[in-house]
Parts: structure tokens; C-alpha cells; sequence
């Protein structure tokens, strides 16, 4: 519940950093905050740290708790915030939720590249699925996913409609906890312009990688196409 808790208030805290309602670029004191949420001192600590670790907002000492500037300027869609590192659950735009559409589901023996990838053997079939996600109406990712059935025999398309990570969570009790990826460009091809509404001479973005199950299974191989414009990440470096 605490947990819940703590989100609830970095999620509120954020929408209204990009109102504006924080024109001086400072949060109030966390007494102030506590009061106003109605919530302990911990719960609004643990909220604050989170948002810092996060380069969301820094602390001056002396001054008070305030809000970064590149965080409001370079929104980024990709806002990891938990422990399941499920698509669908962490990006956001405008406090704005994905859609899915599903554009293929099937079952194919896996390649050469998977068997690697995915430390598959030739006969270990894997589940192919390929969704285009958009924020209302507006498509900003084409996703290629390829999962063993060997670590999950049924899913249908009711499940990968939604989010499969956190379906893997609550059903299975299995949570993915870790990946490592690339993310680089490429120029767009005929399928990128046509499901992506771009241009014949701009960019696709490209986030790719392996997914791992918290036992340390490789569990999905993922291909990520972006629409240029939402290629953008940030993250915060401690130098020491």
C-alpha cells in the first residue's frame, strides 16, 4: 500500500510540473506536501528520492527541492518507474496511456539469431508478435516481439492486446526485471512510412534488445521501431 501510495504521489507531482503549476520551478517543502496529500513524511521522502534518482527534480541545500528544466524540455515517452519493465506499463506521454493494435501473432520456428539470443534450441518454438502502438490515434511504434512458448504455452490475443509483462505477473507469478539494449536510427523503410506516417527521407528510431526474467531466463527478444520524434530517452549520471 505504501508503495501505491508513493506512486500516486509521483504521478500527481509530475502532471502538475507539466501545468505549470510550479511556475517558480520549486516544490514545496515536504511538511507542506504532507499535509497536502495527507500522507506521511516517508511516504512523501520516498517519492522525492525516486523523482530524484529519476533527474526529475534536484535539492539545493539550503534552498529547497526544485524542478529540472531539461525534464520539462525533453519529455521522454520511455518513463521506467517500477519493477516489471513491461512497454505498455511505462510509456506514457502527457499522462497519456498507449494503444495497441495487434498486426500479427504466429508461431514460428525460431532463427539462427534467436536460438542465440534467446539460448533456444532449432526445435524450441517461439510465439512472433507484432504491434503498432499509439497514443490515442496517432502510431509512434512498431514492436516485434519473439517469446519461447516453452516459458509461456497460452497466450492469445486477448493477452497481448494488453500488457504481457504484467499478465506474466499476475498469472504466472514471473516478473522481467532486467534487460539489456541498443537503441540507434536507421533510414525509414515502405512499411516504417506506411504504418508510422513518415516521410520517405526521415528516420526511424530503433530500440532493441533482451528481456530477462528475474531468475535470470532470457524470456523476449524485442525489436522496437520508432517514429523519429519520439526517440528520446533520458536518464541521470552521478559524477563522482
Amino acid at each position: 500500500m505504501t508503495q501505491f501510495v508513493y506512486k500516486q504521489i509521483i504521478d500527481d507531482l509530475k502532471m502538475k510540473i507539466f501545468a505549470g503549476q510550479f511556475a517558480d520551478m520549486r516544490l514545496p517543502d515536504e511538511r507542506s506536501l504532507s499535509e497536502t496529500y495527507r500522507v506521511s513524511r516517508s511516504s512523501i521522502k520516498r517519492a522525492l528520492t525516486k523523482m530524484e534518482n529519476s533527474g526529475i527534480i534536484f535539492k539545493k541545500r539550503g534552498s529547497g527541492t526544485f524542478i529540472n528544466p531539461l525534464y520539462i524540455k525533453n519529455e521522454s515517452i520511455f518513463n521506467y518507474e517500477g519493477t516489471n519493465l513491461g512497454v505498455t506499463d511505462n510509456f506514457q506521454m502527457d499522462g497519456k496511456k498507449p494503444k495497441v493494435k495487434v498486426l500479427n501473432f504466429e508461431v514460428i520456428r525460431p532463427t539462427e539469431e534467436l536460438q542465440r539470443d534467446l539460448f533456444l534450441q532449432p526445435h524450441d518454438f517461439v510465439y512472433k508478435i507484432v504491434r503498432l502502438r499509439l497514443f490515442d490515434d496517432e502510431p509512434f511504434m512498431i514492436e516485434t516481439g519473439y517469446i519461447p512458448i516453452k516459458i509461456v504455452q497460452n497466450l492469445d490475443q486477448t493477452i497481448i492486446e494488453g500488457s504481457i509483462f504484467h499478465y506474466l505477473e499476475e498469472s504466472r507469478n514471473l516478473a522481467v526485471t532486467k534487460s539489456f539494449l541498443s537503441i540507434f536510427a536507421e533510414p525509414s523503410g515502405a512499411k516504417d512510412q506506411e504504418l508510422l506516417h513518415l516521410q520517405e527521407n526521415e528516420p526511424v528510431g530503433i530500440m532493441e534488445g533482451i528481456f530477462f526474467l528475474d531468475n535470470g531466463t532470457p524470456f523476449e527478444f524485442s525489436h522496437m521501431r520508432f517514429h523519429y520524434k519520439y526517440l528520446k530517452f533520458n536518464t541521470f549520471v552521478s559524477v563522482q
